[in-house]
């Protein structure tokens, strides 16, 4: 072999004529050494691998100046970071869609800050300008000479020079679509990366993994209708070249990058349905699975594809089901089909949002500023939004948050857009809909909906085919399945409306699949507190108007704390029928009423299981759960502590300054609880002589106070329901098999006020419960007797501080059950019986037959009736039954005042 240029990598500085001649040598001596012969062969193998496709670690000083100043704007989200760091032993490639020199300079330039492989190689970048003058000569000299002696320029899939840098663990970047891609593959036969790649796989035992990614310069969602300046320039998913540039020097902190799920290729090799598949369809497949996770990951920042308003609602009225209905609506209600059409039209008007990001946009600035005046600070659940993003890539998120405030939907839309993510269409009461919020509503993705389909058939059927067409359109959604704002606190009883309109549109495959997020806003104080306490007391509901927002920019004038924004893990819908043997083609109306239940139970338990417990309502639980006229500081501060320990070995989630410094956060409640007048005390300011401190509980405000109380009442059920059983004992001695049946009473008895799946890990819950209240010494377990505790003298009082959360419930369903004896049916089942029920319990109060005011709950008592009703007390007539439960709510209230 002729060889005519120097080889200074190996530090050869001999002539042509000497090198030819050492290599005539060679292959005449046999004696040469087998590791001269290797150094040897790799000179002459290595002589043509210089290609520009590679790009050195470090670039000159000036380009790289100028490189860091231009993407330095770009983010990426640490947790995508952490994603790529545990993949720190295989070859990593990462992969765009289409080709992008600003996306390979931008990855080569920054990834190696984040401590992250930065590509070197690429199969299809050349950037000369960046290469050093010394490797543009070598690979100028050695394409001459391979074309003298073969007549064709060098190859890098034929010379391996990928598979040789990628070995030595350079990581590699490669695009998956090009312009004229199928002519370059299949007529001029150009070789296929991806295919490249296997082959290689198939040769080494090292994994390659291939991560796709995306540069994102806007989450504008990608319109049906292009522009012309979009034909000129690209459009803000897929820039040009001029319009990245000009995008990043204009507004570099809009642009982000994210990774979609990586691909193991060794692994993929491996399944079942591709092992025996040729190498060429092997390819294929990876390649439209890499594309199907960019498509998944575009929908997941972007959403859908945006029609217009106009185009959706056309989609909507003319599809071949509505249509044929409209026309049996028409026969059946004898009306003309054209104001059969009319009213459907003017119905669908008065439902459909529509989305505009240009609002969101506004709005989320709004709502920044609003947010930073009334709170403290805004605590988003990152880990819960990446598990947010992940399941949004397979199917349509549906949020269900809890719904305390007028606030909730505005957080959900505000923490998504906050993180790159598309804000959902919301349910939103028709209430809502008033000038000239309803218009601002609707832009920011509202859809309306009245608080009764009775007597609406035709509105109903135009409501469902909105709702299931954002589905098919793969929109997320939100809605509140109590259906209103809970003024007591607590979660409602589920509204199971809107859930079977989701779940119908499931069973009529309008989509394949839905993922269902419980999510909890937990509130340090609520805005709405005061009307809350007015409605709950009997008071009659203020209407939303304009006159009211006007209002309430009094509001603007307070701090209201902190709020804190959690996301339970999302439902996986698919998972859920698979889970209850139930046939996804064959769905009846009894399998779709039992997924119904069993999924609103596990949404609530979901909702509960992500709230945070926050020190107002610990201290509002300890204040109320004291029956004494005058508190010490000293008996508050261990009942606190006493809630706070079970909270901790529960491993519930509580806020950090619980854990940082109790006394701390128990002190600034108080003080802000005597501010507003919910307590008196005989010092103003707590300082350290706490000793002298007592406080007293201000009677209009403990209605308020149960409103907070209520707020962590969730993390304590299984505690309450377990000591108030060991209560009921009557004994210091008890064993574990004797409660259960007191628990599993109180589970029942309270269904409607804790609302969740529990009841099926009623062991479970007496155990863990059991477990904590051995950590606090409130029991001990028997020395010899197994599963069989002794109650402690102060544990005895502290099973009491858990017991004291029911007080109010049962005094609540005790009114209810006298009124429901005393009174005749029609009485009871007339329109205005809970104020009959209010007026009934007012009376009782005032002659000291129920000591807490805060039983007077209207929402409460709305409860027990249903309750009643349900187990057959109605009237008067069900001596039976009343006397059963008569007799259970006097035991327990007599417990509970001991």
């Amino acid at each position: 072999m002729k060889i005519r240029y120097f080889l200074h990598r190996h530090h050869i500085k001999q002539s042509t004529y000497n090198f030819r001649k050492t290599d005539m040598s060679f292959k005449k001596n046999k004696k040469i050494s087998p590791e001269k012969r290797g150094i040897i062969n790799k000179i002459i193998s290595d002589t043509h691998n210089h290609f520009m496709n590679y790009l050195p670690e470090k670039t000159s000083s000036v380009s790289s100046l100028l490189l860091n100043i231009l993407f330095s704007g770009i983010t990426i989200d640490n947790r995508q970071i952490e994603l790529i760091q545990k993949y720190e032993n295989a070859i990593i490639l990462y992969t765009s869609k289409r080709k992008s020199d600003i996306e390979y300079l931008f990855c080569h330039t920054c990834y190696k800050k984040h401590n992250i492989p930065a590509p070197r190689i690429s199969f299809y970048n050349k950037i000369y300008l960046l290469q050093p003058i010394s490797r543009i000569i070598k690979s100028i000299i050695a394409h001459i000479d391979f074309f003298f002696k073969n007549f064709t320029f060098p190859n890098p899939y034929k010379a391996d020079y990928f598979k040789t840098e990628l070995i030595k663990k350079k990581a590699g970047f490669f695009h998956l679509l090009l312009k004229k891609g199928f002519y370059r593959r299949f007529v001029k036969s150009i070789p296929d990366p991806i295919e490249y790649l296997i082959n290689m796989q198939n040769s080494i035992k090292e994994p390659i993994v291939i991560i796709p990614q995306k540069l994102f310069f806007s989450i504008k969602p990608i319109r049906r209708n292009i522009g012309f300046w979009d034909i000129i320039f690209g459009s803000s998913s897929n820039p040009g070249r001029i319009k990245k540039l000009f995008l990043l020097i204009k507004t570099p902190k809009k642009a982000f990058l994210e990774f979609a799920e990586p691909i193991n290729v060794k692994d993929f090799l491996n399944k079942q349905d591709i092992i025996n598949k040729d190498v060429k369809k092997q390819s294929l497949l990876l390649k439209k699975e890499l594309i199907s996770h960019l498509n998944s990951l575009r929908q997941s920042i972007l959403g859908p594809v945006l029609k217009s308003t106009d185009e959706l609602k056309l989609n909507i009225l003319i599809s071949s089901e509505l249509q044929e209905y409209m026309k049996q609506f028409s026969k059946r209600k004898n009306l003309p089909l054209t104001q059969v059409h009319k009213k459907a039209n003017a119905y669908l008007d008065d439902i459909a949002a529509s989305y505009t990001i240009g609002m969101i946009k506004f709005f989320s600035l709004v709502l920044k500023k609003i947010f930073s005046t009334l709170f403290e600070e805004m605590v988003i659940d990152t880990n819960g939004l990446t598990l947010l993003k992940e399941a949004s890539k397979k199917g349509a998120l549906i949020l269900v948050p809890c719904h305390k405030s007028h606030l909730d939907y505005l957080l959900i839309s505000y923490a998504m857009h906050k993180n790159n993510m598309p804000a959902p269409h919301i349910a939103a009461g028709k209430n809502l809909s008033f000038w000239p919020m309803g218009s601002i509503f609707r832009k920011s993705g509202a859809f309306f909906i009245r608080r009764s389909f009775k007597g609406a058939e035709l509105y109903s059927k135009i409501f469902t085919a909105y709702v299931h067409k954002l589905l098919e359109e793969g929109f997320n959604i939100e809605f509140f399945i109590e259906g209103g704002r809970s003024r007591t606190g607590k979660l409602l009883i589920p509204q199971f409306g809107f859930l079977s309109i989701l779940l119908n549109g499931y069973k009529n495959q309008v989509c394949k699949n839905m993922f269902f997020v419980p999510v909890n806003i937990s509130y340090d104080r609520i805005i709405e507190e005061k009307s809350y306490i007015h409605e709950i007391t009997g008071g009659e509901k203020n209407p939303e108007n304009i006159k009211n927002i006007i209002k309430a920019r009094k509001f603007l004038k307070k701090k209201y704390g902190k709020i804190y924004i959690n996301f339970h893990k999302p439902i996986d819908l698919n998972n859920k029928v698979s889970e209850m043997n139930i046939d996804v083609n064959k769905i009846n109306n009894r399998d779709l009423k039992n997924l119904r239940q069993e999924l609103a139970g596990d949404i609530l338990t979901g909702i509960n299981k992500a709230a945070v417990a926050t020190p107002h309502g610990i201290v509002a639980a300890s204040i109320l759960n004291c029956d004494k006229k005058l508190l010490s500081y000293k008996h508050l501060i261990t009942v606190f502590e006493t809630y706070t320990k079970n909270l901790i070995s529960q491993n519930a989630k509580v806020v950090d300054t619980l854990f940082i410094n109790q006394n701390m956060a128990f002190n600034d409640v108080l003080e802000s609880f005597i501010s507003r007048k919910f307590i008196e005390s005989n010092i103003k300011s707590i300082g350290n002589n706490t000793k002298k401190i007592k406080i007293k509980i201000n009677e209009q405000k403990r209605s308020s106070l149960e409103y907070y109380k209520n707020n962590c009442i969730s993390f304590f059920i299984p505690a309450i329901f377990t000591a108030t059983a060991i209560l009921k004992n009557d004994a210091f001695l008890f064993s574990t098999a004797n409660i259960y049946k007191n628990y599993n009473f109180l589970s029942d008895f309270f269904i409607k006020e804790f609302p969740t799946n529990n009841k099926k890990i009623t062991e479970i819950n007496v155990r863990k419960s059991i477990k904590s209240f051995i950590d606090d010494a409130i029991i001990i377990p028997h020395p010899t007797l197994p599963d069989t505790y002794n109650i402690t003298s102060a544990g005895f009082r502290k099973l009491h501080y858990f017991a004291a959360f029911l007080k109010t419930f049962f005094e609540s369903y005790s009114i209810v059950l006298n009124f429901l004896t005393l009174y005749p049916e029609n009485i009871i089942t007339s329109k205005d019986d809970l104020k009959k029920i209010q007026s009934f319990a007012s009376r009782m109060y005032k002659r000291h037959e129920i000591e807490r005011k805060e039983s007077l709950s209207s929402i409460t008592f709305q409860n027990a009736k249903k309750f009643f009703m349900e187990n057959g007390v109605k009237s008067m007539k069900a001596k039976e039954k009343t006397d059963y439960y008569s007799e259970h709510i006097q035991n327990y209230l007599s417990i509970l005042s001991q």
